[in-house]
């Protein structure tokens, strides 16, 4: 039986993997129901996919590389990062590639959890969830949708094979995929329809590639690379920080967007539509320095008019239909549906969707009442809106794998879990990520579950003196 069983080889799976194995602990099993490592970046290969956070942040504390060719990482380059890392550190003997976990059940009597896979069942002492908030393509709902006769799909499960070239094309959504991917897409199609829900404040992207004159000094000199993760860091808890907390922060950053939007859009009236009417910071705020020259270009349009359903031939507004023959989906995951489709049981057969009918929560995001040796890695109240998500991982990480040394059966005592809940609700109250306006943050009755409202130097004080 082996002592933990990580479920997802992601980032967070990923580094949960190698801390164990630094802190020489071997009898630990990764289930990844992919064929391979990877999570969002093995999955997520649409054009221009890649990172809104500088490289040298978005990389484990333990791991830095000199080699990144640019400043704002893409998909391609983050993937091959962590599969030199699983390499590395030997995690690959611990995997269990096409391995779907479908269920755990707390077994009191054996002080263990009991594993349904699709290729069987398996025990351990300790699970780890590692599977994350963006793992689950979120489709929109609206009629007719598989009435489509052409081809449709999801921007995270790209059709590759479906050559986009003198196609017409309608994307529906503005949101942080869309963002990279339309103005990679617009120059080969010969019609491109762009459906805006609701605007977004996008502020520019300062990406530049990293020369060999750089790659020689963050090679040489380690503590040049320490320098540049150092200002990145320090630049997401003050900067974009105050942004989220809707004060001076906030007002120099929509000062900065409206600007961006004003360089880059000639036209008022479009400008008019791409400006939100909520907070700088109550969706994810967006980077781009290409998304609205695109928008200018003679064969796309942005449609603002709500869609009322699709017809066989494409979407159709209030005002008129939209015939196209390929239709993708920038909607973006199901981010507050934690850890569906699998079914947690705890003591005394208690359901963990059960527990969260009104919304999901954890003791720091990892655990919770009536669930022993049970850890949750980016779990509820945990993601960010002005930092890297890694050094959160990493925090936690750390967390559990004191957890496991010590040996004991570890759960969470409700009065604990509940005071650390009010705590983060009042916390998120304010932000403006609970503002007016309809966002991944946010569960059906509206309020925040995912997001981490502080610090992030104040959540690993809290892991450590847990």
């Amino acid at each position: 039986m082996p002592g933990t069983a990580i479920i997802g080889a992601g980032f967070a799976g990923i580094c949960m993997a190698i801390r164990l194995r630094r802190a020489g602990i071997e009898d630990f099993t990764v289930y990844e129901k992919a064929d391979d490592i990877g999570g969002v970046w093995r999955d997520n290969t649409y054009p221009g996919a890649g990172c809104d956070i500088p490289s040298m942040l978005y990389s484990y504390s333990f791991a830095q590389r000199a080699d990144w060719s640019r400043v704002f990482p893409e998909q391609h380059e983050i993937l091959r990062y962590l599969h030199e890392c699983a390499r590395e550190f030997g995690i690959r003997a611990h995997l269990e590639p096409g391995t779907e976990v479908y269920a755990a059940r707390w077994d009191a009597s054996a002080e263990s959890w009991r594993i349904e896979t699709s290729r069987g069942s398996a025990t351990a002492r300790v699970l780890v969830s590692a599977v994350g908030q963006l793992n689950r393509p979120r489709y929109p709902d609206l009629p007719g949708l598989d009435s489509f006769a052409g081809t449709a799909f999801h921007s995270s499960r790209w059709r590759h094979d479906h050559d986009l070239n003198g196609r017409t094309v309608a994307v529906i959504g503005t949101g942080p995929s869309a963002v990279q991917f339309v103005p990679r897409i617009a120059a080969r199609v010969r019609r491109l329809y762009v459906f805006q829900r609701s605007a977004n404040w996008v502020v520019p992207k300062p990406d530049r590639a990293y020369g060999r004159i750089a790659h020689r000094v963050f090679r040489r000199i380690p503590p040049a690379r320490t320098a540049v993760r150092a200002a990145t860091y320090l630049h997401g808890e003050t900067a974009v920080y105050w942004a989220v907390r809707g004060n001076l922060g906030a007002r120099l950053a929509r000062h900065t967007a409206r600007r961006h939007l004003a360089a880059q859009i000639a036209d008022p009236a479009l400008r008019a539509r791409l400006t939100p009417d909520f907070p700088i910071g109550c969706k994810r705020i967006l980077i781009s320095a290409d998304f609205y020259p695109t928008l200018t270009r003679d064969n796309v349009e942005l449609v603002t008019d709500p869609i009322t359903g699709i017809t066989p031939s494409g979407p159709r507004t209030a005002a008129r239909d939209y015939p196209v023959d390929t239709l993708i989906h920038g909607t973006g995951f199901l981010a507050t549906e934690f850890l569906r489709p699998m079914e947690i049981v705890g003591r005394d057969g208690v359901r963990l969707h059960d527990v969260w009918r009104e919304g999901a929560a954890a003791r720091l995001g990892m655990a919770v009442p009536r669930f022993p040796n049970l850890f949750l890695l980016y779990g509820p109240g945990t993601n960010l809106g002005h930092n890297s998500i890694i050094y959160m991982i990493e925090s936690q990480v750390e967390y559990v794998v004191r957890r496991i040394r010590d040996g004991r059966v570890h759960e969470v005592g409700a009065a604990e879990y509940e005071a650390d809940r009010r705590a983060l609700a009042a916390g998120v109250a304010g932000t403006v990520f609970g503002a007016g306006c309809t966002s991944w943050y946010k569960g059906a009755d509206g309020r925040v579950t995912t997001n981490w409202p502080w610090h992030t130097y104040r959540y690993r004080w809290a892991t450590r003196r847990a």
